[in-house]
């Protein structure tokens, strides 16, 4: 008999299930309590008059969780210091989607050799959230594979839902199950309907395949996600943040039933991907805020220890310490500078 299936498959290796890694690296009740709160502070933030900024801020992705650390514990110290006025939540991505080819993130190759040791990239993503959340610092990421969410979630409060699957039906139907608010980011071409129809579907209930914590194939259902909004990230035709893209963008939302709750992406399209042009970008944003914008609550900024990228594969020794290998991000004085800035700009609504 002619073999039909799995022609192309070269291997299958079994995973622990997500229950195993939960109890292997499980999160401590302070966790869970502070998880919680950041949550419904960040629920505030997106659906109330709470006058708080939110700032998404941190890496592009995660490849060397020392540098990664080190990253935490300087923004940690600063959090503490805006915190009056500015939420912030770090950027913890361990999955990366690739356009064609390109090391995909941590969870799937954390050796960063191609070996794709999958099971040690669930093992470090979950220990160094865990190291994260002890900090005091909020997390979010980025659910790319749907399986992923079942080993992480529970240590995540914010979650994003990228430009090139906001349109995916079995990203809406995850986005409907998971635990914190969600931002659907607008298409690549630029296209708000596909994320504000990412929103009313994640808001409903959902049955879809799955996981269960045993890693059993599994029938999902869902009472749908109530915390989703919209994110902004430009577009092929350029930035989508300024005054009359953000009036449009309420007045989309408005006409969609939905609440004009709007965050920016300040990379991406939106800065031409420049980093260094997302300090511009913020500015704006806040001289919307302080012109009487009441829809603008808050950013992301992509940022590292260090300036820029490098490329990736190279020898990993020869890999310079806190740049990322994804896209370029803010240095550290840049962004310290920068989180300083919007705390002062805020003021006046604080007065």
């Amino acid at each position: 008999m002619h073999k039909t299936s799995d022609i192309n498959v070269v291997e299958t290796k079994l995973l622990p299930s997500p229950a195993q890694l939960l109890a292997e690296l499980p999160k401590t009740e302070a966790q869970a309590d502070f998880i919680t709160r950041a949550r419904e502070d960040i629920h505030r933030l997106i659906f109330t008059d709470d006058k708080r900024f939110l700032l998404i801020i941190g890496p592009c992705s995660i490849h060397d969780t020392v540098a990664g650390r080190e990253y935490a514990e300087r923004l940690a110290k600063l959090a503490r210091e805006v915190a009056d006025r500015v939420m912030i939540v770090m950027r913890v991505y361990f999955e990366k989607p690739r356009t064609t080819v390109g090391w995909k993130g941590l969870v799937m190759d954390p050796h960063l050799d191609g070996s794709h040791d999958i099971a040690a990239g669930l093992r470090l993503g979950r220990s160094f959230l865990r190291d994260v959340l002890d900090l005091g610092l909020p997390t979010s990421t980025e659910f790319l594979d749907p399986i992923t969410p079942q080993y992480v979630a529970d240590l995540v409060c914010w979650g994003a839902i990228g430009a090139r699957t906001t349109e995916s039906q079995t990203h809406r139907q995850m986005a409907s199950g998971l635990s914190m608010p969600i931002g659907f980011k607008n298409g690549t071409d630029g296209n708000l309907q596909t994320a504000v129809n990412a929103i009313k579907a994640a808001g409903q209930p959902q049955t879809f395949l799955g996981i269960n914590l045993d890693g059993s194939a599994s029938a999902v259902r869902t009472r749908g996600n109530p915390n989703c909004h919209i994110v902004l990230r430009g577009g092929a035709k350029g930035p989508n943040y300024a005054a009359e893209h953000i009036a449009q963008t309420e007045q989309f939302l408005v006409k969609a039933g939905l609440p004009a709750s709007i965050l920016v992406d300040a990379s991406h399209d939106n800065s031409s991907k420049k980093p260094e042009f997302q300090p511009e970008v913020i500015r704006d944003l806040l001289a919307q805020i302080a012109a009487g914008n009441t829809s603008i609550m808050g950013a992301m900024v992509e940022s590292n220890l260090g300036a820029g990228s490098q490329p990736f594969p190279q020898p990993k020794e020869n890999l310079r310490y806190g740049v990322s290998i994804t896209d370029g991000c803010i240095d550290w004085a840049t962004t310290e500078q920068l989180i300083r800035d919007t705390y002062a700009a805020l003021a006046p609504r604080f007065t």
